[in-house]
């Protein structure tokens, strides 16, 4: 949508009440280049009224032009500026509640003592019960050192803790799992992976998340072979199950088979590996990948992969997926017609889908199609269900599948808040698991309804 790379504000104004007050400040946002959003009035009076004007500029400093013209208005007084992404975060977005109404001695007595010692005596005697008796049946960890966030790179861990907060809180929203933010004040290996084994215990799975490459991708292998629990790095697999699913959707939309045409990868960060992994896993022939890392393209050929350049990629591949954070890499001219091109970075891709459709593309689509949201809620929820040791590939692809069987015709993929996609990812993870012999849960009844 043509808003989203755009700053947004609410400017509270009050307005004389004459007539043309509203025309003219609408008017000089318009001639300066400001788009307008919804408008709302507050209140009514006989001398004057107020309203919220909803304003996109094209950045922070084009909002700021705008804003200082609105005092030079007749008629016009303006009373505050709201940005209410900003407002939405005051105070966080989760929050840790307790299920209970405690406002009795005796419910006091049975959430706490002298009842409550009953139930670690029995945890005590039987570690297994502790998945039916507390909440770490729901707990998942979402941890980060705050090297990776976003498109914004190394900011710290307490920077990172927006994202986190929102992890957790489409986490609950979509499947019910608690999600717990863990911010790591360190960026070392084994003080990662020994933080994280010592505070598994609390949770049921373990999501880590923004954690940079490629020290991401030991941290994940040392915790998979340590803990008895799913671990997962969303951005290597959560990534790679998504551009999946829309790869899929994307060649039956361009008419191209996958298991028969070329792919390549560029840029071979902790998505692109993954990625380029899951490709050659699933269609059983090796995918080209393209870096200016030589650490990178070492990793690609070790896992089966081959390494190529961008311009042998671009020239040799029918389709081509980019994940490398560089805004218009990819020229129009490299385009070869019929290619199929998914340039993920955002807030800006390689390519611009229309630039590549006019150069030629049979498909083409940015980040903003492809997004993580699809993925790891229903992972985590299938996994946890399952009571896994681990996540699988075969669960991985087998999300992929549900996912592009799961979007509209003629989309790419289906709509992220539709929580039956979530359900249905879940269900196709505790499948696999019942299939690979790894459920250790009783599951009854389970596909019938999932909590």
């Amino acid at each position: 949508m043509w808003w989203e790379n755009k700053t947004m504000r609410t400017l509270r104004c009050r307005l004389v009440q004459r007539t043309g007050v509203l025309g003219h400040l609408l008017t000089v946002i318009g001639e300066h280049g400001g788009f307008l959003g919804e408008i709302k009035t507050v209140r009514m009076g006989s001398i004057s009224m107020v309203r919220d004007v909803v304003v996109f500029a094209d950045n922070a400093e084009h909002m700021q032009a705008l804003v200082e013209m609105i005092p030079d208005i007749s008629g016009v007084e303006l009373m505050e500026v709201r940005d209410e992404v900003l407002e939405m975060h005051q105070g966080g977005k989760i929050a840790i509640r307790s299920r209970y109404k405690i406002d009795t001695l005796s419910q006091l007595r049975r959430v706490y003592t002298p009842g409550v010692a009953e139930v670690c005596l029995q945890i005590k005697e039987e570690p297994s019960l502790a998945r039916r008796f507390t909440s770490i049946r729901h707990f998942v960890a979402i941890v980060t050192d705050g090297t990776a966030v976003l498109g914004l790179g190394d900011i710290g861990p307490r920077a990172a803790m927006p994202v986190m907060e929102g992890k957790a809180s489409l986490m609950e929203t979509l499947v019910g799992l608690s999600g717990i933010p863990i911010l790591l004040d360190t960026q070392d290996t084994d003080t990662i992976v020994e933080t994280v084994a010592a505070i598994a215990p609390t949770f049921s799975a373990i999501q880590l998340e923004d954690i940079s490459a490629p020290r991401c991708f030991e941290i994940e292998r040392r915790l998979c072979e340590r803990l008895d629990m799913p671990v997962l790095h969303d951005d290597q697999h959560g990534t790679a199950v998504v551009t999946t699913a829309a790869l899929l959707n994307a060649a039956k939309l361009a008419d191209v088979k996958l298991d028969q045409c070329c792919i390549g990868q560029v840029g071979l960060g902790a998505a692109g590996q993954s990625i380029a992994r899951m490709l050659k896993h699933l269609f059983n022939h090796s995918v080209l990948g393209a870096d200016i890392s030589s650490g990178a393209l070492k990793m690609l050929e070790e896992a089966g992969g081959t390494p190529s350049t961008l311009e042998e990629i671009m020239a040799s591949c029918q389709v081509v997926i980019a994940t490398t954070g560089v805004p218009g890499l990819i020229k129009p001219e490299m385009v070869r017609p019929g290619q199929i091109i998914l340039a993920l970075s955002n807030p800006a891709p390689e390519i611009k889908p229309a630039d590549a459709l006019a150069a030629g593309a049979a498909y083409a689509a940015d980040g903003k199609s492809v997004n993580n949201i699809l993925g790891f809620p229903g992972i985590f929820r299938g996994a946890v269900d399952a009571n896994v040791p681990r996540i699988t590939q075969e669960m991985l692809e087998a999300a992929s599948r549900v996912i592009a069987a799961s979007a509209s015709l003629g989309e790419l993929v289906p709509n992220p808040l539709d929580r039956s996609v979530h359900k249905r990812v879940a269900q196709a993870v505790v499948r696999v698991a019942v299939e690979q012999d790894l459920s250790r849960e009783d599951l009854f009844g389970y596909f019938e309804s999932v909590d």
